[in-house]
């Protein structure tokens, strides 16, 4: 589930160079008592950049809301998932106007993979995620034609924090949504 709300945060891929690796942020979350886990993000500084409140209805439904660091609200996305174990992410903008979605799917290996289109339905990316037996988990994320944009690693600590760490091929985001 973590997993899930870890990807439902990101959905567009940018376009990347061919080899360096650059650190663009980080992001940190917590699971208070009610069961809502809160997101912070931050960029390579360390500066706040904005957050995410996710929670999940008796349905299954988890409904994330996307603030910046002023708090101001830049969008929302709704998960859920299907009898076949595919979750479909809606994105919407601060609107309501959709802006796309991700469906994610787990094998049997455990590996997740999630196809990002736009509001369009065009597929414009794709990440690959894997957890080792420590319990961290490797994301790598694809452009369009199946270049290699970026990864992110993410580990849970005693508390049941987690904190990923984002890089990128060209020292940009690499996604936004």
């Amino acid at each position: 589930m973590k997993r899930a709300i870890i990807l439902s945060l990101f959905a567009l891929l940018t376009t990347g160079s061919v080899f360096a690796q650059y650190n663009v942020g980080s992001s940190t979350s917590s699971t208070d008592s009610y069961g809502t886990t809160t997101t912070t993000h931050r960029d390579a500084y360390g500066n706040r950049t904005g957050t995410s409140t996710s929670s999940t209805d008796s349905y299954g439904t988890t409904t994330t809301t996307h603030r910046d660091a002023y708090g101001n609200r830049k969008g929302s996305s709704t998960s859920s998932m299907d009898s076949y174990g595919t979750t479909t992410t809606t994105h919407r903008d601060a609107y309501g106007n959709r802006t796309g979605t991700s469906t994610s799917s787990t094998d049997s290996y455990g590996t997740t993979t999630t196809t990002y289109r736009d509001a369009y339905g065009h597929r414009i990316g794709s990440s690959t995620s894997s957890t080792d037996s420590y319990g961290n988990t490797t994301t790598t994320y694809r452009d369009a034609h199946g270049n290699r944009t970026g990864s992110s690693t993410s580990s849970t600590d005693s508390y049941g924090n987690t904190t990923t760490r984002h890089s990128s091929r060209n020292g940009g985001s690499i996604l936004t949504w």
